[in-house]
């Protein structure tokens, strides 16, 4: 069924019967399987890194050295999370870890060389792998599809 077929049923079940529930109409549900897609892909082109740890390396290539927490905000994850990306990618030598001149208790986080030299390598792949996630749809539609899901986000 196509995501046009569920998007009409949803809107045929809100003026319909209140009680009728289907699980595939549900935009959590619907989320869930376009992420499993999205990941797959992913998967497929980046498989020697995690999708959150691409984007720890990917938002340092953009915005340079930042704090641990800093860079968690950045890539909304928790403090927990970020904390163990940031451990798996400094152990494979992609990250450094510094604690910052002034306040000691602060973490900074850097690329290394080869961290700097991987995600270069990376960037060309994310942008296929955007390409084929949204493959299905128009430019026009992947555009209107981008715009909505970041009011959701």
């Amino acid at each position: 069924m196509s995501g046009e077929d569920n998007l009409l049923r949803l809107v045929e079940a809100e003026d319909g019967d209140e009680n009728n529930y289907h699980l595939q109409d549900q935009v959590g549900f619907i989320l869930r399987r376009a992420h499993q897609r999205h990941v797959s892909i992913f998967a497929s082109h980046i498989g020697d890194l995690t999708p959150p740890q691409f984007a720890a390396l990917a938002k340092l290539y953009d915005i340079g050295e930042t704090s641990q927490n800093q860079l968690g905000t950045l890539i909304a994850m928790d403090a927990a999370t970020v904390k163990g990306v940031i451990d798996r990618l400094k152990a494979r030598g992609l990250v450094e870890v510094s604690k910052h001149e002034v306040d000691k208790r602060r973490l900074l986080v850097n690329l290394t060389p080869e961290g700097r030299e991987a995600i270069e390598r990376l960037i060309p792949l994310a942008r296929t792998i955007t390409e084929e996630t949204l493959a299905p749809l128009t430019a026009k539609e992947a555009a209107t599809f981008l715009r909505l899901l970041a009011k959701l986000a």
